[in-house]
């Protein structure tokens, strides 16, 4: 299989996202590819982020975790996006990253890459799928080729979400069935992304 990139681009707040980030990371390198793990920069106030204090706590032990930039999605094969869920949507943190590569969208820079995404929420029925869903319609603007986890791995039929790795954070942390989608689902992406690039050479 080729050798490709695949950035796994997150925004967690708590922890639960940097858990699965972490393991859609071990999935892609499993499958051969060369990763980049980033986060985004957190834009909520001091304030907000020092009312809780896993959060900030979580702020501070992130922070050696490098900062997502432009350069990471021109760089990568694929790319997988991770956020919580707010109120059915990706959280505004990862959304301003989003929304500010304008420009290489207009160049066509961000077309015939692999996307997919995972997300995580406080209750069972929390718009996860909907979160999941908000994202894509990004990626159909992009261009770009959409890669679900679907029914394509045992594990998926005990994690139960075809649209991406998923987690009620209100359960506590991440179980090892989750983090298995998570890797399983990076693995997908990164040989899809494999076939691609090879294809097209």
């Amino acid at each position: 299989m080729d050798n490709v990139n695949v950035a796994i681009i997150y925004y967690s707040a708590t922890g639960t996202l940097h858990a699965l980030a972490q393991a859609a990371a071990k999935g892609a390198q499993e499958a051969g590819a060369h990763v980049r793990l980033r986060r985004v920069a957190e834009t909520a106030p001091p304030p907000a982020v020092n009312s809780n204090a896993t959060w900030a706590q979580h702020l501070r032990d992130t922070a050696d975790v490098a900062e997502a930039g432009h350069d990471d999605l021109l760089w990568a094969d694929a790319v997988l996006f991770g956020t919580p869920t707010r109120f059915g949507n990706p959280a505004s943190q990862l959304r301003a990253f989003i929304d500010a590569t304008g420009p290489l969208w207009a160049q066509g820079r961000l077309a015939d890459k692999v996307y997919s995404a995972f997300t995580a929420s406080n209750t069972a029925h929390g718009g996860q799928e909907s979160t999941i869903l908000a994202l894509s319609n990004t990626f159909y603007h992009w261009g770009g080729v959409i890669v679900p986890p679907g029914y394509t791995d045992p594990v998926q039929f005990r994690s139960g979400n075809p649209y991406g790795a998923s987690h009620v954070a209100g359960d506590g942390p991440p179980a090892e069935v989750t983090l298995q989608a998570a890797a399983h689902q990076a693995r997908r992406v990164a040989e899809t992304a494999a076939v691609l690039k090879a294809g097209r050479r």
